[in-house]
C-alpha cells in the first residue's frame, strides 16, 4: 500500500506480559502487525520513552499509588507504574517486530512533566511530536493504526490522526486493551463518534 501509513504504537517489552503495565495478551499483536505491515510501504513506530521520575509515575508523588489519578497542569492525570524508562530494557521496542521498511520512530512522553498518549500531540494538548507534519509532508493522507493500548495510546493516536483530517482505521486484531473502570467502551464510543474505521487485519 503505498498511499497510505502504518502506525505501529508502543509495542514495547513494559507493555508485554510480565512487563512494568503489561497489557493483556500484549504479545499477541506482535505477529499480527509483522503480517500487516508486509502490505505497507510506509511504517511508523512510537516509543513511550520517559525520565526516571516522570510526572505520570505514581512513584513521583508520594502517597499515590498506580491507577489513582491527580491533577497535573494540562488536567487530570492517571497515575502509572514506573514503565518505559529511557534507556531500560522495559523500552525497548519487541526484538520480534520484524519492520525493516519502518522510516520513523516517534518517541514520546521524554518531557518530564508531560504524559503523551497519542503519537501526535501530547498530553497538554498542545505540544507536538512532529508526526502530522511528517505524514503531510510525505502526502500521506491514510492511515492505520494499532498495537498497544487500545483504550489509551493506540485510541488517542487514532482520535488525532482524525482531528487533523486523515482517513483512520483502528486495526482491532492488531490490538490489545488494558480496559481500566470501562475505558475500552468509552475509546470505542469516542472513535466511532469522530469517525475512526474500525477493521480487522484480514481486511486491509
Amino acid at each position: 500500500m503505498r498511499d497510505a501509513c502504518l502506525i505501529v504504537v508502543d509495542a514495547q517489552y513494559d507493555f508485554m506480559p510480565g512487563g512494568a503495565l503489561a497489557v493483556p495478551n500484549g504479545d499477541e499483536v506482535v505477529p499480527v502487525i509483522n503480517h500487516i505491515a508486509a502490505r505497507f510501504e510506509n511504517v511508523v513506530l512510537t516509543q513511550d520513552w520517559h525520565p526516571r521520575g516522570h510526572a505520570s509515575f505514581a512513584s513521583s508523588h508520594p502517597g499515590k499509588k498506580p491507577f489513582e489519578t491527580v491533577e497535573l497542569s494540562y488536567g487530570k492525570q492517571v497515575l502509572w507504574p514506573d514503565h518505559c524508562v529511557q534507556g531500560t530494557r522495559g523500552a525497548d521496542l519487541h526484538a520480534d517486530l520484524a519492520l525493516l521498511q519502518a522510516q520513523l520512530v516517534i518517541r514520546k512522553g521524554f518531557h518530564r512533566d508531560i504524559d503523551s498518549y497519542s503519537g501526535f500531540v501530547e498530553a497538554d494538548r498542545r505540544t507536538s511530536t512532529g508526526l502530522a507534519g511528517y505524514l503531510r509532508e510525505r502526502g500521506l493522507k491514510k492511515v492505520y493504526v494499532c498495537g498497544l493500548a487500545t483504550d489509551f495510546c493506540v485510541a488517542w493516536t487514532a482520535l488525532d490522526a482524525r482531528a487533523i483530517g486523515l482517513e483512520t482505521a483502528l486495526i482491532e486484531d492488531a490490538s490489545r486493551a488494558i480496559d481500566l473502570e470501562g475505558s475500552l467502551a468509552r475509546a470505542w464510543k469516542d472513535l466511532e463518534a469522530a469517525g475512526v474505521r474500525r477493521v480487522a487485519s484480514s481486511r486491509i
